[in-house]
């Protein structure tokens, strides 16, 4: 006996031996089921392999004997009318006498051996005392039997304990985590459905995964945002210990998935919460399609996986909160470079006139309040210019400061250049990619040419402004900042509401503080003191010293309409100042004429007038051009320019080499 380690085995084994010795057509071996309670019979009948059968313990004469401890010995079946689930088909077999004994070892309740005969009254007192002897051995058998089997059955389960250790430490993508979860449940528990419900990173929310679905009927859908108590498992992440949920409780729960249980089969559900030092981040829930499925075993072990899964969901998410951190920062860096090499190297505005003084007032009226302002103006009036004042003079200051130029970019990339992509979300997106919006969290958002957006674009721009939430293009996370946003436009977006063309919505949600940047021609004022600034910055990058500017160029300069404004006033200076080989400003002042016949002449004269200053500029260098002592540099300009404005007036090595 002690050399069969199954259970299986050693019955047909007992059986093939007893035979020999004792007169049966019938041969039962029943173990007692404590996590059902039932008795789990192996029926042999003189041949063929042992059927397996389960009989509730008050329904059978096993149970009978296994609970009074006591022998049973029935001379004639067809006298004896109780167990009729057990006896009933017994007679119809042909079977007269059944004698039953229990199995018990060290005070230990193990079950029962059972003999039939078709012959009435079979079996004399020695025939007992026989049955009895085999049965203490028997006993002493199942339980050795049994014993291996648990300590080969723990040995498996400790050694899928530490696999599941290893395969959970070495994950730190979300992606990647969700199917070892199931494979690790599925190899230590057996169950029917698995899922994980886990907080998002607020705790308002959470979202249920499903590991393992159950047969046909899919309970809960990959990724669905729910709220606690929209989950079975809410009472497991309050009360921060297991639950178990019976069918009575399934059916009595208000959770809408608990509707859905029964239809797929669903029986009980085992929620453990997976709680971390910063508290519960979800739990583990395990179903099954037979009522009180889960031993006290499989519990233990689906705890210690909950409390493994909870390390490595907090890895997980610590590792991705790392790494779009690291993003965040690489592209923040990118976008500071940026902005090192733009063009604007000038922070304050520049002038006196009324109209000037009203822009600034209501940009000091409105900074300090966090609401959202629209910039009005044409092209050219610096409508970034107010908004970087409106930031500076804000509580968010110290945060970044991200701008956006609407017209700029191609349609098809302003959602994924304001709100980021994940890595698959279209063809080309090899990585995921941090959007401006998530980079201006905590900053200010500055959206230039905002009447340019996408039709398409605008409610989910709309969404940031009210909720202050999005979704990265391709992904399903919600990403929540907190942001300021400043918007700028030099259109009539009423009239793009009226056409159709622009969200009333949005637009409303825009204007809630406008403010009009006054075209140059209404603050003539202001235009001697932006002369001299753009002299005195453009001749300091240009190292010339100009001194005066003279009287007439200023009042030509006043009395223009500039109708690219202070931009234009700006390029129009640097020309000049190019032009200026002295210490008085010398200005191409044929230019600011109507245009008219004289046009084409007058554009000729300064285009060769800018050819000669450049073609002495490049002899005086000896023909070099870029470095400390090249022409680019004498003139101010880079060295790609240069080459650009020399292959534009057809400027040669031949017409400056000496």
């Amino acid at each position: 006996m002690v050399r069969h380690y199954s259970l299986p085995e050693l019955f047909h084994e007992l059986a093939q031996r007893l035979q020999r010795v004792a007169e049966f057509q019938l041969l039962h071996f029943s173990l007692h089921d404590p996590n059902e309670n039932v008795m789990r019979r192996h029926l042999w009948e003189g041949e063929g392999p042992m059927i397996p059968e389960v009989v509730p313990v008050e329904e059978s004469a096993s149970g009978y004997v296994w609970t009074h401890q006591t022998p049973l010995l029935i001379d004639d079946l067809l006298e004896d009318q109780r167990f009729p689930k057990v006896f009933g088909p017994l007679r119809e077999k042909g079977f007269r006498t059944y004698y039953v004994y229990p199995l018990t070892v060290a005070q230990k309740r193990i079950g029962s051996l059972g003999v039939g005969s078709r012959v009435a009254n079979a079996y004399g007192e020695e025939d007992e005392r026989l049955l009895r002897r085999v049965a203490e051995l028997v006993a002493v058998a199942v339980e050795t039997a049994s014993t291996r089997e648990e300590l080969l059955d723990e040995r498996r389960r400790l050694q899928a304990m530490v696999d599941v250790n290893r395969e959970l430490v070495s994950s730190l993508e979300m992606q990647h985590l969700l199917p070892l979860i199931s494979e690790c449940v599925t190899r230590v528990v057996p169950h029917d459905f698995a899922g994980v419900t886990l907080y998002e990173d607020d705790r308002k929310e959470m979202k249920a995964f499903v590991l393992s679905p159950a047969e046909k009927h899919p309970v809960v859908e990959m990724g669905r945002t729910v709220t606690i108590d929209q989950t079975l498992s809410g009472q497991a992440i309050l009360e921060q210990r297991t639950q178990l949920l019976t069918p009575v409780e399934l059916r009595a729960s208000s959770a809408p998935i608990a509707t859905r249980m029964p239809d797929a089969g669903i029986q009980t559900v085992l929620c453990m919460p997976m709680i971390t030092s910063k508290g519960a981040v979800g739990t583990l829930n395990v179903g099954s399609k037979k009522d009180r499925a889960f031993s006290l075993q499989d519990t233990s072990l689906l705890n210690q996986i909950a409390a493994q899964l909870a390390i490595a969901l907090e890895n997980a998410r610590a590792y991705r909160e790392i790494q779009a951190l690291k993003d965040r920062l690489s592209e923040e860096k990118l976008y500071l470079e940026g902005e090192i090499r733009s063009e604007l190297h000038f922070e304050d505005i520049v002038g006196d006139s009324d109209e000037v003084k009203r822009v600034l007032a209501q940009a000091r009226t409105v900074a300090p309040s966090g609401s959202t302002a629209l910039i009005l103006g044409e092209t050219g009036t610096g409508k970034e210019l107010i908004a970087r004042a409106i930031h500076r003079m804000s509580k968010r200051k110290d945060a970044n400061f991200i701008k956006v130029n609407c017209a700029a970019i191609p349609t098809g990339l302003l959602e994924s250049e304001l709100f980021g992509h994940e890595k698959g979300a279209f063809t080309g997106a090899v990585t995921q990619k941090i959007g401006r919006m998530e980079l201006a969290d905590q900053g200010t958002m500055f959206l230039d040419e905002i009447g340019d957006i996408p039709l398409e674009l605008q409610p989910k721009l709309l969404r940031v402004l009210q909720d202050q939430e999005f979704e990265r293009l391709g992904g399903i996370r919600t990403i929540r900042v907190n942001i300021r946003l400043l918007a700028a436009t030099n259109r009539d977006l009423s009239k793009d509401v009226a056409a159709g063309r622009f969200r009333s919505d949005l637009f409303y949600r825009l204007n809630v503080f406008p403010i009009r940047m006054p075209p140059l021609r209404d603050r003539r004022s202001d235009i001697p003191l932006l002369v001299r600034y753009f002299v005195q910055k453009l001749a300091r990058q240009m190292d010339k010293n100009i001194e005066t500017i003279p009287n007439a160029t200023m009042d030509s300069l006043v009395a223009w309409e500039w109708p690219g404004n202070v931009r234009e006033l700006e390029n129009f200076i640097e020309r000049s100042v190019i032009l200026t080989e002295g210490t008085a400003l010398r200005s191409p002042l044929a230019e600011l004429r109507p245009e008219g016949a004289a046009g084409a002449t007058e554009t000729t004269t300064l285009e060769a007038a800018d050819r000669d200053y450049i073609l002495r500029v490049l002899r005086e260098c000896g023909g070099l051009i870029s470095g400390p002592r090249g022409a680019a540099a004498k003139l101010g300009l880079k060295r790609t320019t240069l080459q650009s404005k020399m292959r534009k007036l057809n400027i040669s090595r031949k017409d400056y080499s000496s």
